[in-house]
């Protein structure tokens, strides 16, 4: 790649600041005016939230090693309209219903490019935004949306659970368009929302797909873009449409709260057909009636219970505020599909095998997966990750007898002394 003509730079203490390149006589030479601070900001963004390399095999690390360039590189291109996104890279991961999803990688340079943009367009749409949407949103998160879900529970019987089947490889890419233009009016905006939306993706195999339809799920501007397709096609039409129906959604997944089963088979019936004329479909299994059964709501139905962001709703007993005693709840809780996933994230690092290392080092390594799990799943109802602790408490007593010799083939000693363990 040939050296490209730059202007004034000067050189900071940390990351670089991009000076400003002008013709002769002080007119800009750009079409398009875009701030470089923007890069800068976007930079530190991307490296704050890690993640591997694209097509290019390049990694955040190599980037840095020549930041400054890089940056205005990339600035000189989209400011002269000529940047063309590069095929993001597909990554198949798998799921925890089973199966895998395809996953678009893009590379460092696209993923600051993208982020440019998204501080650019998001404060538009984001003023918009319903407050019952909490997926990829600043200020929002997962906690609160389970948090408003669990009392909206108490006041209704019903739940309308819905899932929409492959939403980021299927929204039209006219309508998503047109929902963009509403909220902008920056050409440059505009025109490279346009050409990620059609860069192709290369395929593990090493093949390259165009794209008609979706926008790659990975992308740093793809969570934007899918709240406001959905805000338009689900959020607001059901607000308009449906004032007094309470709703939370996150991303894809979604609930309704309803007053009956009849209001619930009606309001699935008329978003299945809102979803089809706007190009989406409504997951066949992911998509249920729930019936909201408790200690007071003692009803029959085929389905009394439903999981929400990794926690299953279900009848439990908590504690009641009221009397200072115990009662049948509607109340969330770790989901039996992500303890499974825990364990067999314990399983395959092979923690007993490690007797190599100090139990200092066992901690740096462990630890902050474990605080990860304790906020995030710990946040309702903790006394479900009661077994996955013994489960890895085990786990360290079968490393303390392998690493120790004095622990050879004493369980119940190992089990005993764990806490007094010393290297």
């Amino acid at each position: 790649m040939g050296v490209e003509r730059r202007g004034g730079i000067k050189q900071p203490a940390r990351l670089p600041q991009l000076g400003s390149v002008q013709e002769e006589g002080g007119v800009t030479a750009k079409p398009f005016r875009i701030n470089k601070r923007r890069f800068v900001e976007a930079y530190r963004l991307v490296k704050a939230n890690a993640g591997s390399a694209g097509i290019d095999r390049q990694s955040l690390e190599d980037f840095e090693s020549n930041l400054k360039d890089n940056l205005y590189r990339l600035w000189n291109r989209m400011s002269s309209g000529s940047y063309m996104p590069p095929p993001v890279k597909g990554v198949a991961i798998p799921k925890k219903s089973g199966g895998t999803r395809m996953l678009g990688v893009p590379t460092v340079a696209d993923r600051v490019a993208q982020m440019v943009v998204k501080l650019e367009f998001e404060p538009s749409v984001e003023a918009v935004f319903l407050p019952d949407s909490y997926g990829y949103r600043p200020g929002k998160s997962a906690h609160q949306a389970i948090a408003v879900t669990r009392r909206r529970c108490w006041d209704f019987d019903w739940v309308l659970e819905f899932d929409i089947k492959g939403l980021f490889d299927n929204i039209p890419h006219d309508l998503l368009l047109k929902a963009v233009e509403r909220h902008t009016t920056d050409p440059w905006v505009l025109l490279y929302m346009r050409r990620w939306l059609t860069a192709p993706i290369q395929l593990p195999s090493g093949e390259t797909v165009a794209r008609t339809a979706g926008t790659p799920q990975g992308g740093v501007i793809s969570p934007v873009l899918a709240n406001l397709f959905l805000h338009y096609v689900f959020d607001k039409w059901l607000h308009k449409r449906y004032p007094h129906v309470l709703w939370c959604r996150y991303a894809d997944d979604g609930l309704i709260h309803c007053t009956s089963e009849k209001q619930a088979q009606y309001l699935l019936r008329v978003i299945r057909v809102r979803f089809q004329q706007c190009g989406l479909e409504l997951h066949p299994e992911k998509t249920q009636i729930v019936y909201c059964k408790d200690g007071r709501r003692r009803g029959t139905y085929r389905a009394t219970s439903f999981d929400f962001l990794g926690y299953t709703f279900r009848r439990r007993g908590c504690h009641d505020p009221a009397t200072g005693g115990m009662k049948l709840g509607f109340v969330p809780a770790v989901s039996k599909m992500a303890l499974k996933a825990m364990r067999q994230t314990i399983r395959k690092m092979r923690i007993r095998m490690c007797t190599s290392m100090s139990l200092e080092q066992l901690a740096d390594w462990c630890n902050p997966m474990l605080r990860g799990w304790i906020a995030y799943y710990g946040a309702f109802y903790r006394s479900e990750l009661y077994g996955l602790c013994r489960h890895f408490n085990k786990t360290l007593v079968r490393w303390a007898m392998r690493k120790f010799r004095y622990l050879r083939g004493r369980k119940t000693k190992g089990c005993r002394s764990r806490t007094g363990i010393k290297n």
